[in-house]
């Protein structure tokens, strides 16, 4: 995992430009589980700063924080002042400052899971908020889905990152809400969803792949193979559903 969670700083750029955004109903649904002004937020693996201006350019003080420089480079080029960066992974991460809230945008996969609550709880002030929100693009057409599917096969059998703590995806409540739930460290572990379709060309389809890690492990020659395969396969442009699975919990204050 350590070794894919790496793997991005190469495609920064693309990784800005191809991965989708956040939507405002995303910083809304955590504000009012917060139910408080949040003033200060520190985020987790902030790639190259898609959550981060979500959260900026709505009055919140966001400390970014991401261990791969280059991602870092890419964020610095699109987020507002109040942004303060630092080169970290989340376990380097020392306590000290503590924030109304804490939040990872499909990045909290990546961390090490030994001690992850008990250093999340540190970083957030009594009764502060934790968030992590994220979800798999896929495509809406079953028919070319699977044909995607036979045309990567001989590459990769799946382009997905399983459930860290195995949880099926037909169980109610999928991971972290299902680590959150056991953790002493906090309660009222809510789980909602932001339903979103969007289209967008075969070309750019594929660029939203050489953005995902399954592809990047790959030696450089079998990624453009893949790709050429999978292109071959698409319509001009295709519909995606980006569905965002938000988490959201509270700091136990007794902790």
């Amino acid at each position: 995992m350590s070794s894919r969670a790496l793997s991005f700083g190469a495609m920064a750029e693309a990784y800005e430009r191809f991965r989708p955004g956040y939507p405002v109903e995303l910083f809304d649904m955590v504000m009012a589980y917060a139910a408080q002004p949040v003033r200060t937020a520190l985020e987790i693996g902030a790639g190259t700063g898609k959550a981060t201006l979500l959260f900026a350019q709505r009055g919140v003080t966001v400390t970014a924080t991401e261990p791969d420089g280059a991602m870092l480079a890419e964020l610095r080029k699109h987020v507002p002042a109040n942004v303060r960066t630092v080169q970290a992974a989340f376990e380097d991460l020392q306590p000290g400052e503590s924030y109304g809230l804490v939040y990872a945008a499909a990045a909290l996969h990546w961390t090490n899971p030994e001690g992850r609550w008990s250093r999340m709880a540190a970083l957030l002030e009594p009764d502060g908020v934790f968030a992590s929100f994220g979800g798999p693009v896929q495509l809406a057409d079953p028919a070319v889905e699977e044909a995607v599917r036979v045309a990567r096969s001989p590459y990769l059998a799946s382009d997905e990152v399983p459930s860290p703590d195995g949880t099926p995806p037909e169980h109610d409540m999928q991971w972290p809400g299902t680590e959150l739930q056991r953790s002493e460290w906090f309660a009222d572990v809510e789980q909602s969803v932001v339903e979103r379709r969007l289209t967008m060309s075969a070309r750019d389809y594929v660029g939203y792949l050489s953005t995902v890690s399954a592809y990047l492990m790959l030696p450089p020659v079998e990624q453009e193979q893949v790709f050429g395969r999978i292109m071959q396969v698409l319509p001009a442009t295709v519909e995606i559903t980006a569905d965002i699975t938000v988490h959201v919990a509270r700091r136990r204050c007794e902790q």
